[in-house]
């Protein structure tokens, strides 16, 4: 049969395999990069013979070990290499599952203890080991009969489960030196193909992330093509470790977990408050500005609301409830409903549309403890949240201005974005039409605005599509915080209407819709992205004052006052302590702006500049000071086209 093989066109026989059809069409360097292969929509087994579909659907192309494919087809073998290594040590260790991940693999191990570092070392040095001897990965079709009774012999229960649950007749193994597990592959062709390894940390996980289940071990790892590569990636999770937003929290002492509260649940400290506070100010002005209409809804609401509008069928297993007098009662996990409550309230005329009704709204929503992560997977949350109900010929006008709302606020804190349609996921409400209409307006929108967009299928809200806007941190990392949603489903079972031009009643269209998402989310990213930096416009304190001695102590006081009155969050700091130790702490306190008081700033009545980073700016009179906090804490918002107003913060009278 002829082939077309990344381009060229070879002859080969039935039967033959991957590795040797793209012999023919590579060259032996080429070859040494090529990990797996491409044919007919999937990844392949090198080791796998071409099937006939191949000959029609597109030929065969190979797969680098330098492209996602090709690092997800190292890490799922490096993940097989890690479960022998471990079998190796622990021959009581049950293997569970033990997949690629976006940055690397993990395995969950049955274990009668969790695993240690000391532990995680001798593993990696036995996966050394094995990698060196170049073991092949070969792959076996088993029926039911045999594999069940391999991995009975082995002792391996979760593979047995496993099996009755895929409820098939026949299943793949991979087998690699001593070692076989249960799987759909590809692999590697042999175990000395995994060149740069390292395992990273240990935690437990339900199985199945069942809480009911047992809990098992697992161990995470991350591999690449080469080792310049890993390197690369490990300096990027020192330096994500240096930005953890929970280390810098208790750091900057701006919140809090406590077990007495329940996981999941924020203690904001004063200073973290305070930074939510002048966030949410930010964002009423904006949607003021923008045209919304500020509403607030109750945090419960009955159970038969939360039926009507299909969360109770389709999302109660992330709900809260409670009873009231016999009477159920769903915990909001958004703000949909009260929202169309309001919108209904009083007769609509098509001249009144659009309606933006806008919230910052707090919300539950039950989350497994295991996926639970400081700010950015909570329990209780706020969420700048908005419903958008308009006419359907006003719909791309209003999506735009969604999307233009998210442009502006992310360009004011430095984020690059990328933009994903998500479309209807299998658990879902409405018609094909609503959702067809829906889907296309977005699409529509996006094309309209110029904006590049990716499609992720199935993963939109279970009641009409979404547009994900995915933000870049500091470390290259993509975090979804604001979302479009176009709903034509919850209008009709709510019988939401507005008055046509014709007398006639017409049925709006909604527009779920976030710009931050939940604060305290984005404020983790935030605070990870800028390492603890905030924008002057933004931080909890925007300067200290530090005294060299207690001589300028009355003068520092007065200082303080007069950039109080002048809108500047300020502390002064008086301690008897030497300068050099006082200006370290404001600098781990991450305040931009340091005003050194000696008694030469003292007797020409100004205050010596220095900045968070290390400049010295001099001597300055107090008016210059506050000019040049000012001017800092404006420049994000004149860059971004947006206005900016530096309003009086109360500060406490100093001593």
């Amino acid at each position: 049969m002829r082939l077309d093989v990344d381009g060229v066109e070879v002859e080969a026989e039935s039967g033959a395999t991957f590795a040797e059809v793209l012999g023919q069409a590579l060259s032996k360097k080429r070859m040494k990069q090529v990990v797996a292969a491409r044919a007919c929509g999937r990844v392949h087994d090198l080791t796998a013979s071409v099937p006939e579909c191949a000959l029609s659907d597109g030929g065969v192309a190979p797969v680098l070990e330098s492209e996602p494919d090709g690092l997800e087809v190292i890490r799922h073998s490096a993940a097989h290499l890690m479960a022998e290594a471990v079998k190796n040590l622990f021959p009581e260790a049950k293997v569970t599952i033990g997949p690629a991940i976006e940055s690397g693999f993990y395995y969950d191990f049955d274990y009668h203890r969790p695993f240690t570092p000391e532990d995680l070392e001798a593993i990696e040095a036995e996966m050394v080991r094995l990698a060196g001897r170049d073991e092949p990965f070969e792959c076996r079709v088993m029926p039911r009969e045999e594999a069940e009774r391999l991995f009975r012999e082995q002792g391996e229960d979760y593979k047995l489960e496993i099996m009755r649950d895929l409820g098939e007749e026949s299943f793949s193994v991979y087998s690699q030196g001593g070692f076989t597990d249960l799987c759909r592959g590809p692999h590697v062709p042999s175990s000395g193909r995994i060149k740069a390894f390292k395992l990273l940390s240990t935690g437990g996980a339900y199985w199945r992330g069942d809480e009911n289940n047992r809990m098992l071990s697992r161990i995470y790892g991350t591999a690449y093509a080469n080792p310049k590569d890993l390197k690369k990636h490990l300096q990027r999770l020192e330096e994500a470790a240096k930005r953890d937003h929970r280390k810098l929290g208790r750091q900057l002492d701006l919140f809090s977990f406590h077990d007495e509260i329940g996981a999941g649940m924020v203690l904001w400290h004063p200073k973290g408050a305070l930074v939510r506070t002048i966030l949410e100010d930010f964002e009423r002005k904006e949607h003021l500005k923008r045209g919304y209409k500020i509403v607030q809804g109750p945090l419960i609401l009955k159970r038969d609301l939360w039926e009507k509008s299909g969360h109770y069928d389709n999302y109660r297993e992330n709900m809260y409830f409670t009873e009231i007098e016999e009477q159920e009662y769903g915990i909001k996990p958004m703000n949909c409903l009260s929202h169309m409550l309001v919108y209904r309230s009083r007769i609509r005329s098509y001249r009144d549309l659009p309606v933006r009704l806008f919230e910052l709204g707090q919300v539950h929503r039950h989350e497994k403890s295991g996926v639970l992560h400081g700010l950015t997977r909570v329990r209780q949350f706020t969420q700048d949240d908005a419903h958008i109900l308009c006419r359907p010929d006003q719909l791309q006008d209003e999506i735009l201005g969604v999307i233009t709302f998210v442009t502006d606020v992310m360009r004011l804190f430095g984020f690059e974005f990328e933009a994903e349609l998500s479309t209807r996921p299998e658990k879902s409400i409405g018609s094909q039409e609503d959702w067809d209409r829906a889907t296309d307006a977005l699409k529509s929108a996006l094309e309209a605005g110029g904006y590049d967009y990716g499609v992720n299928e199935g993963d939109g809200a279970f009641y009409g599509p979404k547009i994900d806007i995915l933000i870049k941190d500091a470390l290259d990392r993509r975090w979804q915080c604001a979302t479009c949603q176009c709903d034509f489903t919850l209008p009709e079972r709510f019988d939401l209407t507005y008055v046509g031009e014709d007398g006639e009643r017409h049925r709006p269209v909604m527009l779920h819709r976030v710009i931050l998402g939940s604060l305290e989310r984005f404020l983790g990213v935030l605070i990870e992205h800028c390492s603890g930096k905030f924008p002057t416009w933004l931080a909890p304190v925007q300067a200290k004052i530090l005294t060299v001695t207690d001589d300028q102590a009355e003068y520092a006081a007065q200082v303080e006052r007069r950039l109080g009155a002048a809108g500047v969050r300020v502390e002064a700091d008086l301690r008897n302590e030497k300068l050099g130790y006082k200006v370290r702490e404001a600098q781990l306190e991450k305040v931009p702006f340091m005003l050194v008081i000696g008694d030469k700033e003292m007797e020409e009545g100004g205050v010596n500049v220095r900045l968070r980073g290390g400049e010295n700016l001099g001597l300055k009179s107090v008016e210059e000071a506050v000019g040049l906090i000012r001017d800092d804490a404006a420049e994000p918002f004149k860059r971004g086209g947006m206005s900016y107003s530096f309003e009086a913060c109360p500060n406490e009278p100093a001593d």
